[in-house]
């Protein structure tokens, strides 16, 4: 969904036509994939969506200004004119590529919150702004796109039914809303990793097992417009946002094209791409031209299926495919460096886990990893899931005993350095041992100064740009 497209509107003959491509794609792709060489080399990169907020921190649609100032190819817009994407390039997942990828996104940071303040505003990393209001997800702040206004012309005919968002948490926060903007209210920190093919379908069941521990220590997202509901009310949120089912009577069926997988892939990722055909109808029938080994209706039409972890396809120089697992459950923030510890505990967990697979096979029913990534972000660490080993765990010791010692396990099979390991490690541990992740931070300002989203957030601001780890910040 990265790439813009030529028109909005479509008629029956552009959905048969795409069909019939992607068909043909999904057919090429198998083929591509079993003849692939197996490259051992593993790629690494980041993105990040962050907010636009004026000097009441209320979002700031801005950024078509922003970014024609800012003129970096690695910053995109998003849907909402208040939200923007940055990038940083793969690197080689071994040696100092943490504190590299730290150098990359730290650089584009500092740089970009000195043009959004040139214009009168600022730039700020949370899972979900907590002075949003419902009223700023209106059609006048989608980015002038051609694919988000297709998205949510096609998503809304899908459905055939408003938006309705209902998530209790400890509030509860029932509402209708008439357009796909309230996507926009969830940004993340996306992690990719590009695997070797053979081995590509155990690591997205790793990431999977990995899920759950993830969202829970980087929760940073618990307000949607004024109630307090999930550590992570991104997932529930973005899942209900643009819900979409399968086809006819399935529409508002189990699978969902947001969502945490409908099972592991049990013997080659290729099965998350025959799926995608079989079971999610087109969207965005766009004229690409006649199929080829480009696989650009597949890759167009993934992109439009949007799983918690979910699997792209990508290409090397010398035009050969790769797969790519692109791993979507972190909030974005608090800060820089709390994002590059959860990448550091999220690259080193799913390689270890993955290492495991290969070795043990499946060991948790896909129920209970799906079950474990549900209540861990609904109640982040103070939850109980079933561990690796088929236990009840609460998920403080859960992380503490099993989940860092295998990410360091991961992290040195990748020979990471051994201080970027440690440092990166210790801030994850200490984030747990505190019990403060930016969602418990943000509990614990509005359980001292009442709701005052407006003062939460100045203040949320003002400690992301001092720089200190969340596990740090005082109430």
């Amino acid at each position: 969904m990265g790439q813009e497209i030529a028109g909005a509107h479509f008629v029956d003959k552009d959905f048969q036509r795409f069909r019939q491509h992607l068909a043909d794609e999904t057919s090429r792709l198998q083929l591509l994939l079993s003849s692939t060489d197996n490259e051992e080399s593993r790629h690494a990169g980041l993105e990040l969506e962050a907010w636009l907020v004026d000097k009441t921190m209320h979002p700031a649609p801005i950024n078509d200004t922003f970014l024609k100032r800012l003129n970096d190819p690695l910053a995109n817009p998003e849907l909402a004119k208040f939200n923007v994407e940055f990038n940083t390039e793969p690197l080689p997942l071994t040696g100092k590529s943490l504190s590299q990828l730290h150098w990359q996104l730290q650089n584009a940071w500092s740089n970009a919150s000195q043009q959004a303040q040139q214009l009168g505003s600022e730039l700020l990393m949370t899972g979900i702004l907590p002075t949003l209001e419902q009223d700023d997800l209106n059609v006048f702040n989608m980015s002038n796109m051609n694919r988000y206004r297709a998205l949510n012309e096609q998503i809304l005919a899908s459905r055939g039914q408003p938006v309705r968002l209902d998530i209790s948490g400890e509030d509860h926060l029932k509402l209708n809303h008439y357009d796909v903007m309230l996507e926009s209210a969830a940004t993340s920190l996306q992690l990719h990793t590009q695997i070797p093919v053979t081995i590509a379908h155990h690591f997205y069941n790793a990431s999977m097992l990995a899920s759950a521990a993830v969202v829970a220590v980087s929760a940073n997202s618990p307000y949607l417009f004024g109630h307090s509901l999930w550590q992570e009310t991104r997932i529930p949120l973005f899942e209900q946002a643009i819900e979409s089912g399968g086809f006819a009577g399935a529409a508002h069926g189990p699978i969902k094209r947001v969502g945490f997988g409908s099972d592991y892939a049990r013997h080659s990722i290729f099965e998350c791409f025959e799926e995608n055909l079989q079971h999610y109808p087109v969207l965005l029938p766009v004229d690409l031209g006649n199929a080829s080994d480009q696989l650009e209706h597949l890759r167009l039409h993934n992109g439009t299926i949007w799983r918690w972890n979910r699997p792209l396809i990508g290409f090397n120089n010398d035009g050969r495919p790769h797969i790519r697992i692109e791993h979507r459950t972190p909030a974005a923030g608090p800060t820089i460096t709390d994002m590059l510890a959860t990448a550091a505990f999220y690259f080193g967990l799913s390689h270890a886990l993955c290492d495991r697979l290969i070795t043990h096979g499946i060991e948790i029913a896909f129920s209970d990893a799906k079950d474990n990534f549900y209540k861990a972000a609904r109640y982040g660490l103070d939850t109980h899931i079933v561990d690796f080993h088929g236990e009840h765990q609460r998920m403080q010791r859960f992380i503490l005993d099993q989940c860092l010692p295998l990410a360091s396990q991961g992290l040195d099979k990748l020979n990471i350095d051994a201080a970027d390991r440690d440092h990166y490690l210790a801030i994850i541990a200490e984030r747990v041992e505190a019990h403060q992740t930016g969602s418990d931070w943000q509990r614990a300002f509005i359980a001292k100064h009442g709701r005052d989203f407006q003062k939460l957030t100045q203040h949320y601001l003002y400690f992301q740009q001092q720089g200190k780890v969340v596990s740090q910040w005082p109430i």
